[in-house]
């Protein structure tokens, strides 16, 4: 049961009739030999610390976790949600808030899941968390959420890159966001094609953009970088659960995704030569924090 495409994928399941979280079991218990109650058991433990992970930041304004650069941006912005009218809304506000917080405790060398890295660790966490609370969904529909992301991120892996070294950001945020996206259209009911559909868009938007940490530190612009991912993720779900359709199929926006990131130069691929990183401010932080130009 070893699938190399999205293609390969949805004709299984309209073949079995199978629905994709079932599919990703599966494929898991053959892969690892693993039972089903050991991967059951462990996708809880995920759903853990990523629910720690979100709430950690926002909920900790006396002891702030911090990085060397960022920190306390999540609880401003759930002050906001608390106490204004947002201009996006309780779900994309609060999903950007939890984007946030995740990525400051991953700052902080707190508790993490690379979903799929440490530097998109806070896209996925979100916008599960906040579909949860949104729509009260129970842990096992997470769950399914998280199995049908994992055969997004699969496939990603396994024809592409979710390295920023290789394919800048796109392939990092890109990736958690696709992901992100599949599993909310999956948890609200829509079909294989629908999750594709989504996670295809989810790229299309972030095609090119580049990996540029100032100071080297998967703080800035990574964090900021996260919450738009969630937000991307959310929208993408929306208009393919609406029945929008990506006009290139996913394998195929994946295949130029890696094919931008491989022509991205060296410099805007994690090296921090480039970019953000280069400009005045991000220079004078570099030289603040490591003493070194």
């Amino acid at each position: 049961m070893r699938f190399t495409s999205a293609v390969d994928i949805l004709e299984y399941c309209k073949e079995h009739q199978l629905p994709l979280h079932e599919l990703s079991l599966a494929s898991e218990i053959e892969k690892t030999g693993r039972s089903y109650g050991y991967i059951r058991d462990y996708l809880k433990n995920v759903l853990k610390v990523m629910q720690n992970a979100v709430q950690a930041g926002i909920n900790d304004e006396e002891n702030l976790i911090k990085g060397k650069i960022i920190g306390n941006d999540s609880v401003l912005l759930k002050k906001r949600l608390d106490h204004s009218r947002t201009v996006c809304g309780e779900t994309i506000t609060k999903a950007v808030a939890y984007a946030l917080s995740t990525m400051e405790v991953n700052a902080s060398m707190g508790k993490v899941v690379a979903s799929p890295t440490a530097g998109s660790c806070g896209v996925l966490p979100a916008v599960l968390m906040t579909t949860k609370e949104r729509f009260d969904l129970s842990e096992e529909k997470l769950l399914e959420g998280l199995l049908a992301a994992n055969l997004v991120g699969t496939i990603v892996a396994r024809n592409a890159t979710i390295a920023g070294a290789e394919g800048g950001c796109q392939a990092e945020v890109g990736t958690a966001s696709a992901m992100a996206s599949g599993a909310v259209v999956h948890m609200m009911g829509g079909t294989p094609e629908q999750v594709f559909n989504a996670a295809a868009m989810c790229f299309k938007n972030l095609l090119g953009l580049v990996c540029d940490p100032i100071a080297g530190l998967v703080e800035s612009p990574c964090a900021k970088r996260n919450g738009m991912g969630a937000a991307n993720a959310l929208l993408c779900a929306e208009m393919s659960l609406a029945g929008i359709k990506s006009v290139i199929p996913f394998d195929e926006v994946v295949e130029a995704m890696y094919r931008i990131g491989k022509a991205l130069p060296p410099s805007l691929r994690e090296t921090s030569l480039g970019g953000l990183a280069t400009t005045k401010t991000g220079i004078q932080i570099n030289t603040e924090l490591f003493g070194q130009k």
